[in-house]
This record gives structure tokens, C-alpha cells and sequence, in this order.
């Protein structure tokens, strides 16, 4: 889906408040969440390449906490999203 923010998809179809925008970056697709309920996280966080979102992440690990914000960023669908947005195969 695009907007006037750009390409996004939702992690959670369920749960349409929630979105991920995805854009290229130098060195493969970069993310940037919004979030209807705080939009203080767009507001404050950039765009985030996928290895900066991996080693924030790390630090939840050991704290065991249920949501893994991984579950978040998906390189698959975001490759695919810019594929399909500039119509190459």
C-alpha cells in the first residue's frame, strides 16, 4: 500500500493501526513504524536500516520479553513492496 508517507504494509493485517514504511536505502530496504494510537514513534525514530533494528532488538532478548519487535520488520515483504512499486521482476 502507499500514502503520503510512502510504501507500507501492516505487520499485523488484524491490526490496521499499525504500519511499516519501507523504502531503499544504500544498503538494502530501510523501515520507519507508525502507529495510529503514537504518532510521537514516527515523529522521533527515522528511517532504521534492518541491521540497527537487529541489534536494538538483541537487548529485549535477555529480558525474555514477549513481543520480539523483529516480528515487526520483514525484509521479504519490504523487497517485494519496492519491487512491485517500481514494477521490476
Amino acid at each position: 500500500m502507499k500514502d503520503q508517507n510512502g510504501i507500507y504494509y501492516h505487520p499485523n493485517p488484524a491490526d490496521v493501526s499499525t504500519r511499516v514504511y519501507v523504502r531503499r536505502g544504500q544498503n538494502g530496504p530501510q523501515f520507519r513504524l507508525w502507529h495510529n494510537a503514537y504518532p510521537e514513534v514516527w515523529e522521533k525514530h527515522g528511517w532504521l536500516e534492518l541491521d540497527l533494528i537487529k541489534a536494538a532488538a538483541g537487548i529485549y532478548k535477555p529480558q525474555k520479553v514477549e513481543t520480539d519487535p523483529l516480528r515487526l520488520y520483514d525484509e521479504a515483504v519490504a523487497i517485494a513492496l519496492l519491487k512491485q512499486d517500481t514494477g521490476k521482476n
